[in-house]
């Protein structure tokens, strides 16, 4: 039965919650306009700061009809209340399993007659949805999608000299963490720069991998490690 994730809890796997009605709101570009007295239109400044527009929350609404007893319709309830509401969760969609979202869920409301009790949930969540797996986790046949999923393996690589990867980047922009061992001197270039790694984790602020494909060329001796988690609209 299809359902939503919320954290470790499973809406029908846990509490015998049917799905039948769901809201995936879109985030609003947040924008920057000035007026220009005296002539047609405005300045927009949206992209200004960063060169790429940046997006508000957005919200997810979720209807519910219990299965359970009539007279198991209370304890339920606080069961589910207290797991979830004013909360921060990780939200999985059963119809998009290969992403999550990340934001505060609420308890709407709760309405029942004498056959059926409805549970309304609402969840205020960041704009993007992320890769369920990044980089660095291993990422199961399950809930990959063959469409939309990208398979990335950045873990534990091995230099000799240079090597080059490729990393496809979603939407969100993402500065990565790179994490350099066995070595006591190794570079990285990107788009053109050249940027010294010490030993450990580390975040170079210019390499911003962005959507399609991104090269790194690491030059040097050692092993490396590329944090990398994508997100979509």
């Amino acid at each position: 039965m299809k359902g939503v994730k919320f954290g470790e809890k499973h809406s029908y796997k846990d509490w015998n919650l049917i799905l039948t009605s769901k809201t995936v709101g879109f985030p609003s570009p947040k924008t920057e306009t000035e007026d220009i007295p005296g002539a047609d239109g405005s300045l927009d400044f949206s992209e200004a700061l960063t060169g790429d527009i940046h997006y508000e929350n957005r919200t997810l609404e979720f209807e519910f009809e219990m299965i359970d007893s009539i007279k198991n319709w209370d304890n339920k309830i606080t069961e589910i209340t207290n797991y979830l509401h004013g909360r921060k969760f990780k939200i999985i969609l059963d119809s998009d399993p290969s992403f999550y979202y990340y934001g505060r869920v609420s308890i709407n409301d709760f309405a029942s007659n004498k056959s059926t009790g409805t549970l309304s949930i609402e969840a205020e969540v960041e704009p993007y949805k992320y890769d369920l797996y990044s980089s660095t986790e291993d990422w199961l046949w399950d809930p990959f999608n063959f469409e939309t999923g990208i398979i990335r393996e950045l873990k534990n690589i091995k230099v000799i000299k240079e090597k080059v990867i490729t990393i496809i980047g979603r939407r969100m922009k993402v500065v990565p963490t790179i994490e350099v061992k066995n070595t006591n001197n190794m570079k990285v270039e990107y788009e053109g720069n050249s940027y010294d790694l010490q030993e450990g984790r580390q975040r170079v602020l210019n390499i911003e991998i962005k959507e399609g494909e991104n090269y790194l060329k690491f030059i040097g001796t050692g092993e490396i490690t590329v944090d990398y988690r994508g997100g979509c609209l």
